[in-house]
């Protein structure tokens, strides 16, 4: 303590004029360190708008959202068959849809068939790159099917009565009426986009 106390004591005191220049300038960097707190202040206070107006992700589409229908057949050579789905927004919002639907087959009485989906190149088509679609209300987007039916009524194939379609990233799906001999239940299927040029 008196260590500390000596040091008080016998430090050198300014003069007069030299304690006044010491207040100014002590007043001085006062006032600079608020206007610098300030103009802190006022960045983040400009910088917290435009992150609480940037857009929020556009939520995903759900199977309840998304109207499932078959567009164009494709046919031809070497027992193969296919078809364009399209899922169109219905939902009175903007969703967004990334990815490869998932497909499943069922028989008559809606019974779950053994099947297989693949991912990726058709026979029709080949897969365009995954890619985020940000649909509208009524705006749609496409994927293109494949599968064989050399074996048709054997045991080779698996008859179905309809196609089960799920959107990427939903745990429910769409039902489709599809009457088709499927070899051991393989399905192909595309990611989905815009739209695909196909080659029949």
């Amino acid at each position: 303590m008196n260590a500390y106390r000596n040091t008080d004591q016998t430090a050198v005191r300014p003069a007069a004029g030299a304690r006044g220049n010491r207040r100014i300038s002590r007043a001085v960097l006062a006032g600079a360190a608020v206007a610098g707190l300030g103009l802190a202040g006022t960045a983040v206070a400009q910088a917290a708008p435009a992150s609480a107006t940037s857009a929020k992700a556009t939520p995903t589409c759900s199977a309840s959202a998304l109207k499932a229908t078959f567009g164009q057949k494709l046919a031809g050579g070497m027992n193969h068959q296919g078809v364009v789905i399209n899922l169109r927004n219905l939902s009175g919002r903007t969703c967004a849809l990334r990815g490869y639907p998932g497909l499943g087959l069922e028989n008559s009485a809606h019974k779950t068939l053994a099947s297989h989906t693949h991912w990726g190149d058709t026979w029709y088509a080949a897969s365009p790159a995954r890619k985020t679609l940000i649909l509208k209300d009524g705006e749609s987007a496409e994927a293109v099917i494949s599968w064989s039916h050399a074996n048709t009524g054997t045991s080779g194939a698996v008859h179905a009565s309809h196609l089960q379609v799920t959107p990427p990233a939903a745990t429910q799906h769409k039902t489709l009426a599809f009457p088709q001999w499927v070899d051991n239940g393989d399905l192909k299927v595309t990611a989905l986009a815009r739209h695909i040029d196909v080659n029949e």
